[in-house]
């Protein structure tokens, strides 16, 4: 192991087009937005962009198309350090965009995905020898879960652990519950995948974020629930993101789970004190600020 962790993310390159407003819309009803801004997102780069903060030697995997969002988006994981080596440019494809709606603490969210559905598994093998050198990968579902399910095994077969993110929330097929080390399924997806005959079998990998509650997760055979963070909310958006991008940093380190999970529920609790998904992210020194703040430092 390199003296930072190695990770490599899988996954989706977005254009956030966020408006705020003091109120959300309901169906055919159009009102008046306060403020308009963009931001670069989408689930992969996000959480690339938080484990990089956290330390992290961060490889990304992914599409963008041949636009002006696509030329941002690959200078901004540049000037984030992370390696952009594996992310391909698609030419008739547009850049993936989502279009946000903040209002009222909460946020609502559309996806386009574009170039994002063209992160096929033959893509991703291009670059295997950034999955084979890593000490964790971390995957979500906003690319094809047939890429899902190809990452997954091929890093399993290779003895590099998996933290798959079940979000946007789809049913996971069988080899990926098997496959993956960890899952990271938030209250709301967690309820969807108790319907999966297998989940009895996977409980033992689930590290479920529970917003202002904390988190809940089992560790050596007992559950085990570390408490949310009070802290004044601005902006929920990439809450979960910045969460899965530092626990994957923290165990590509070799932390204790309970240690990894306390380390990335407090960066993500730093997270929403900011609009924006990736500015809100905290460094290292942030949230062992924040910690020790709290008397909660090792």
């Amino acid at each position: 192991m390199s003296s930072k962790p190695n990770v490599c993310i899988v996954g989706s390159i977005n254009m956030d087009l966020t408006v705020k407003t003091d109120k959300m819309p309901q169906q055919g009803e159009t009102v008046l937005g306060d403020t308009f801004f963009t931001n670069p997102g989408g689930k992969g780069a996000n959480q690339a962009v938080a484990a990089a903060r956290m330390g992290a030697n961060v490889n990304f995997i992914g599409a963008v198309g041949d636009d002006s969002f696509g030329q941002t988006l690959r200078q901004n994981l540049i000037s984030e350090g992370i390696g952009i080596d594996g992310v391909e440019t698609i030419s008739d494809e547009a850049t993936g965009t989502a279009t946000i709606i903040l209002s009222e603490n909460d946020n609502r969210i559309i996806v386009a995905s574009g170039a994002n559905n063209r992160v096929t598994p033959e893509l991703v093998m291009k670059h295997s020898d950034l999955i084979k050198n890593s000490d964790m990968v971390l995957l979500q579902l906003e690319v094809p879960m047939e890429t899902n399910v190809s990452t997954a095994e091929f890093a399993e077969t290779n003895g590099v652990p998996v933290i798959l993110n079940p979000a946007p929330f789809q049913p996971l097929p069988e080899n990926v519950l098997k496959s993956t080390r960890y899952l990271t399924p938030n209250e709301i997806e967690l309820a969807s995948m108790k319907e999966d005959k297998l989940f009895k079998s996977i409980q033992r990998k689930l590290i479920v974020t529970r917003g202002d509650k904390g988190v809940s997760f089992v560790e050596n055979g007992t559950e085990r629930n570390i408490g949310g963070h009070h802290v004044h909310v601005t902006d929920t958006t990439g809450a979960g993101d910045t969460f899965n991008g530092a626990l994957a940093a923290e165990l590509a380190g070799d932390a204790k789970l309970s240690d990894a999970v306390t380390t990335a529920n407090a960066a993500a609790a730093l997270s929403v004190t900011k609009i924006g998904a990736q500015i809100g992210m905290p460094t290292k020194q942030d949230v062992q600020n924040f910690l020790r703040e709290r008397n909660m430092s090792e």
